[in-house]
């Protein structure tokens, strides 16, 4: 696979087991331990189980079908049920679910169909996603965006429950399980679209453990979305400039007119990030052309 998905946003249910008391107070503190864990369990090992290519689909022009593959990276047989859910953005790059449109929101969920809807693989199996594009007649032009959801079914969901050990009245038993979500943008492009991006109110502020970070707007203006990289290079006075920062795979999606970010600088040993110029660059990405969308310059005194 050439790229995988590096960046995702994560849903988390747990799948708990524990044995019944009679006393109220141990089973008070079974449900205290339960939140606690659950809400501190990691995801890291999570995310490494699916790999999806590509981590967004775009049809427009004269396509009409596309594809994905996925692959069980794990150590253990996974399942996972595929669906469309409709999301939108927020200033800082979040998604939520959303049921009904706001104004500009054009959804892509009832053009598409896609097959197989559920899947199981085993430790290294491949499976490819296939997506077929039905454009209605008089479709008004566009961008419309919906999220192809693969969401994992918990292990032995739909088998007997296992039975329950003897225990005394005072032992506490707790089985989790992280189940993920991952998504995927699948972007319809109708008619003409086109979108314009700007950089604005570029700031060096510092983290409070000190670390330079730049905090900018990324304004967008259109009919469809944002989409690619956020180069940072520094240049100090009289010497060759060094990149600081990079950030791959930035949207802003339609209708969103901007997208606040915030970038940990990294300059290398020995530069100082002042006296100096700081060029930020929004470009494409280097497989859609690699245009630049947007620059802007900081001056450092």
């Amino acid at each position: 696979m050439s790229r995988f998905l590096r960046s995702l946003r994560a849903s988390t249910a747990c799948v708990c087991g524990m044995n019944r008391s009679s006393a109220r107070g141990a089973a008070a503190l079974r449900y205290l331990l339960l939140v606690c864990v659950g809400a501190c369990l990691p995801l890291q090992h999570a995310f490494a189980d699916l790999m999806l290519n590509p981590t967004r689909v775009v049809l427009e022009k004269n396509a009409r079908a596309a594809q994905l593959d996925l692959i069980n990276n794990g150590a253990e047989t996974a399942t996972y049920r595929i669906s469309f859910v409709n999301r939108r953005m927020n200033e800082t790059g979040q998604l939520t679910n959303v049921d009904v449109p706001q104004p500009g929101e054009l959804f892509s969920e009832s053009l598409l169909r896609f097959s197989p809807r559920q899947v199981t693989l085993s430790p290294g199996v491949a499976q490819t996603v296939r997506v077929l594009l039905r454009k209605p007649e008089n479709l008004p032009p566009g961008e419309y965006r919906s999220h192809l959801l693969f969401q994992r079914v918990a292990e032995g969901q739909d088998q007997p429950a296992e039975p329950a050990r003897e225990s005394s009245s005072t032992d506490i038993e707790i089985r989790l399980k992280a189940m993920i979500s991952v998504s995927v943008p699948v972007i319809v492009r109708h008619g003409e679209t086109s979108a314009t991006a700007e950089l604005d109110k570029l700031t060096l502020t510092k983290a409070s453990s000190g670390e330079p970070l730049l905090d900018l707007d990324l304004l967008r203006n259109g009919n469809r979305s944002l989409y690619g990289d956020i180069i940072v290079t520094f240049a100090p006075a009289g010497g060759a400039q060094v990149g600081v920062a990079r950030v791959n795979g930035v949207a802003v999606y339609n209708p969103n007119p901007l997208r606040h970010a915030r970038l940990p600088l990294k300059p290398p040993p020995g530069v100082q990030l002042a006296r100096g110029v700081l060029r930020v660059v929004y470009r494409e990405r280097s497989e859609e052309g690699g245009k630049v969308l947007a620059e802007r310059t900081l001056q450092l005194p």
